[in-house]
Parts: structure tokens; sequence; C-alpha cells
């Protein structure tokens, strides 16, 4: 694995660390933007087009309570992330930061090797504990497979 250098404070809010020690920060985008650092790369998991940043980002579509719209795109947004937390600061967000960001991040734990079945009681535990807010993301996240699968 590279260096974990320039990612973020693992004690930072929102900071989930996966198992093989990437650090994702999820937050929601309706709150200030947190002190410290600014991220080196972000997906945002909006129903419209975010506002523009001064870092590299991603926008993935994906309405509030709902599921993405791009499945294709989604798996391939979420994988850059994880790539990309190996020695960047990343992070992951919509509107409130907890039900597409908690699918996401149980989507991306996934990739890190954690058991689809097990992803969103991971993220509920070490992120927050009401990540995943509907059964249909639930599902979502059950039924996540890595590219290669």
């Amino acid at each position: 694995m590279t260096s974990m250098i320039d990612t973020w404070d693992a004690d930072a809010p929102g900071i989930l660390r996966l198992p093989s020690g990437r650090l994702v920060r999820g937050r929601g985008l309706r709150r200030p933007l947190p002190d410290g650092p600014l991220p080196d790369f972000a997906v945002y998991l909006l129903g419209r087009t975010p506002p523009p940043v001064q870092w590299d980002s991603r926008w993935v579509r994906w309405p509030d309570f709902a599921l993405p719209r791009d499945r294709r795109d989604t798996v391939d947004a979420l994988g850059e992330v994880w790539r990309r937390a190996a020695s960047e600061r990343v992070e992951v967000a919509c509107g409130g930061g907890r039900g597409r960001t908690g699918t996401a991040l149980a989507c991306i734990a996934v990739l890190d090797g954690v058991p689809a079945r097990d992803a969103v009681a991971y993220v509920r535990r070490h992120y927050h504990r009401h990540a995943v807010e509907t059964p249909w993301q639930r599902r979502y996240v059950g039924r996540f497979t890595t590219p290669s699968s």
C-alpha cells in the first residue's frame, strides 16, 4: 500500500477508516466545510449539478432518498474514491451526509474487502449510526459487487 502521508487525520469528524487503513471523509453539503485541509478529490452524490469546488471532483447523479441513476458510473466513481484514498484526501458527500453518503461509503467498504452483507453495519459503527437510510439503499449495498465480480 502507498504512503498515507497526504490523507486525512483519522480522528477528524466524518472520517471513515477502512480495514486497509485508507481514510475517506463523508460529509453533508448542507453543513459548512469542516476546518482543516481541503480534499484532493471528491465525489458528490446529488440529484442536480453540485456547486463548483477548487479541488478535483466528480458528480454521481443520485437523487435524495433514491438510488444512483447510472450503476456503471457509480461503481467507477466509487472505485476511483477507493484507489485515490490510498494516497490522497478524498471525500464523499450528499446533502445531509447520511443516506447517499453512507450508502456510498458502505459500497467503498465492500471494495476494501468488507463482505457486502456486513458493510452497512461497518459504516454505521465507524462513520454514523444512521448511515444508509432506506431499505432500498441497504439492498443496494447488499447486492453491490466489485467490478471484477
